[in-house]
């Protein structure tokens, strides 16, 4: 299982592409909405979510989560106690950690990209705490995921493929997707 949270004012591509890639990959992704079921992004568009913050189960069933950026999608999930559950759990149980664009500040606040590569949207470095920055679009740290923003959210999304499944089947789905190189 893999939660996507969405607090008003994500950045509505940062979510919602790797949401579609991983479905594609038959992956079991549910959306969960902070504080409605209904979560307006940063570009007034609604989207209903398949449930909200106070039905997540932190279990084995749990595979990784994601945080999308934006403003204030992104202090708004940091603003929320479940959604911050949530990345404890998974930082204590060896799950992965998704985040993009603004969103790994909120790793950074609670110091967990110390000696680790990141990269988020440039001017949000200094919010990595510890972090060592990465050029990358995309960077992977032991079970740490971060992207730059929401022109490499399709990278993100299939990098995420990769990690969950296989390199085989995030290959596949990129040349399915019609990917420039």
């Amino acid at each position: 299982m893999v939660y996507v949270f969405l607090a008003e004012g994500f950045e509505e591509m940062e979510a919602l592409a790797p949401v579609d890639i991983l479905k594609r990959a038959g992956v079991e992704v549910c959306t969960v909405g902070v504080g409605s079921e209904v979560i307006t992004g940063a570009h007034k568009i609604p989207v209903k979510t398949d449930m909200t913050v106070d039905g997540i189960v932190l279990d084995d069933k749990l595979e990784m989560i994601v945080l999308p950026g934006g403003m204030p999608g992104t202090t708004n999930l940091e603003a929320n106690p479940d959604v911050l559950a949530a990345v404890d759990y998974c930082a204590d149980n060896n799950r992965y950690i998704a985040a993009i664009c603004a969103a790994p500040s909120i790793l950074g606040h609670k110091n967990l990209l110390e000696g680790r590569y990141a990269t988020c949207f440039p001017g949000f470095e200094k919010e990595l705490s510890g972090a060592l920055l990465s050029a990358r679009y995309v960077s992977v740290d032991g079970r740490y995921i971060t992207a730059r923003g929401a022109g490499c959210c399709i990278k993100f999304g299939l990098k995420l493929v990769e990690l969950l499944c296989s390199k085989d089947k995030a290959d596949s789905l990129e040349a399915s997707l019609q990917c420039i190189k």
